[in-house]
């Protein structure tokens, strides 16, 4: 029998497919038990779980499959339509309330100034200010105060204020409606809330930078240097940085802001340790400072009339500078430039404003119990006149050379019951105490004020000696025999 051509190469492909087929690891030992040219049930299992595996492979890995392809899965969207509020009619007709500017008045401002500026007819102005209430408080307006004005948005309109509104006080808002001739008011209450705080701190590098940080002003600073501590501690010398302070105020909000600061109620010092303390009172219905036990931190005179003066002429005996001849100088001279101020020595009554001889220009003071005090030679008086009660340190002249004088300064007198004495040595009247009522009065004040400042240096200097809890131990006065029943 002969094998044809065909035939023959076709055996011999199957037999070369055979012998690659059988050494191949995987497949190897199943065919090697030979291969007549037909692929048994198993064999063609196996070949289609290799390929299925292959093709998992490729879909899976990346690389393997041809032209990979991968997309961001897009997530399906919604949209909802909301209706959105109308306009009201006032601005779409351009009426009142659609455009209100605020203001907040400049130091050295004034009413016109802000109507000039928002180009608002000077008429305008006179109108608002004729309206009952307005001129008092639109007249005196302080730097800060706000004032909001309702002008039209409309072109051809600049000008026409529609409505006006400021401040009364601190709990009432006026809104002036001008419609037509007419003036439209309407009265907002704003509810107001008082709080008496503590406020307290270290000196640190400088006083007033470390208050000023803590919510103090300028004012509350002066008060402690100046008024309360001024007798008593030497801000210059005798503080360090570690040394304390605690201020009593009482604050004003409204609406959650703070509007106002009230005066300084309370207020410890401590130097080294050194506790002092002083306490707002009012006696006769006037304002002081007092120590724990109720006496006036203010001493009741001041040596010297003028701050930082050069003395040139004592007390007693001496050659008159210009009548020539030895005669008693009754005062004391201070030199100082023309126009500098010359302050009251103590609270006092004025007794003489006026020209008086060879003192020229002179003022004298009647402080009582037999204290009087004289200034002469001044080139003008301050603004007073004779009768007049005025406070110590109030200005009441400056200095000058009227009179018999060779150049300008002040020529100053101090006299006990009419008779003249030095007053650089004279041991000064004590200030008077406060007693009975007022000194009851006085101490149940302090009481409830060094508790607050007691409960807030316990939190804050709890690890500081001396210790906070002692405050109230330190201010309060010494029970005598007397008092103790």
């Amino acid at each position: 029998m002969k094998v044809s051509g065909s035939g023959r190469e076709r055996r011999e492909r199957l037999n070369a497919l055979r012998e690659a087929a059988l050494h191949r690891p995987v497949l190897a030992r199943h065919l090697s038990d030979g291969f007549n040219g037909r692929w048994s049930r198993r064999q063609w299992v196996q070949a289609s779980l290799f390929a299925t595996l292959g093709m998992l492979v490729a879909a899976i890995v990346p690389g393997f499959g041809p032209g990979t392809d991968v997309r961001p899965l897009h997530v399906a969207r919604h949209s909802m339509a909301l209706t959105l509020p109308p306009l009201p009619l006032a601005r779409i007709r351009g009426e009142n309330g659609d455009s209100w500017q605020l203001v907040r008045v400049s130091r050295g401002q004034t009413l016109g100034s802000v109507f000039q500026q928002l180009d608002i007819p000077a008429a305008t102005m006179q109108r608002i200010l004729q309206h009952p209430g307005s001129k008092e408080v639109l007249t005196r307006l302080k730097p800060g105060t706000e004032l909001g004005f309702d002008l039209p948005v409309q072109a051809g309109k600049a000008g026409e204020l529609r409505t006006f509104r400021f401040d009364r006080d601190d709990s009432h808002r006026v809104e002036l409606s001008l419609a037509g001739d007419k003036i439209v008011e309407k009265v907002i209450v704003r509810p107001t809330e008082s709080r008496t705080v503590v406020i307290s701190g270290e000196v640190g590098k400088s006083l007033y930078r470390s208050a000023r940080k803590l919510g103090l002003n300028g004012g509350h600073i002066d008060t402690l240097t100046d008024e309360i501590f001024k007798y008593d501690i030497d801000f210059n010398e005798d503080v360090g940085a570690k040394d304390r302070f605690s201020v009593v105020v009482e604050q004003t909000w409204r609406e959650g802001e703070l509007i106002r600061t009230g005066p300084v109620l309370a207020a410890t010092f401590t130097t080294g340790a050194k506790l002092h303390t002083g306490f707002r009172f009012e006696r006769n219905g006037k304002p002081e400072y007092f120590t724990g036990e109720g006496r006036p931190l203010k001493k009741s005179f001041i040596r010297m009339p003028i701050p930082y003066a050069r003395l040139t002429s004592g007390f007693g005996t001496r050659r008159h500078p210009v009548l020539g001849r030895t005669r008693m100088h009754k005062g004391v001279d201070y030199a100082a430039g023309t126009g500098t101020p010359i302050m009251a020595a103590g609270d006092a009554r004025v007794k003489f404003v006026g020209w008086k001889g060879g003192y020229g220009r002179a003022v004298m003071l009647d402080h009582g119990r037999g204290y009087t005090t004289l200034y002469g030679h001044m080139s003008r008086f301050g603004k007073f006149k004779a009768g007049q009660r005025i406070a110590q340190g109030s200005v009441i002249g400056y200095v000058g050379s009227s009179g018999m004088s060779t150049g300008p300064h002040l020529h100053y007198e101090f006299q006990v019951n009419g008779v003249h004495r030095n007053p650089l040595s004279i041991t000064m009247p004590p200030a008077e105490p406060l007693s009975g009522t007022a000194l009851a009065q006085f101490r149940s004040q302090t009481r409830v004020a060094l508790a607050r400042i007691e409960k807030v240096e316990d939190i804050i200097y709890a690890d500081v000696s001396p210790a906070p809890s002692k405050l109230v131990a330190a201010a309060k006065p010494a029970r005598t025999a007397k008092n103790r029943g």
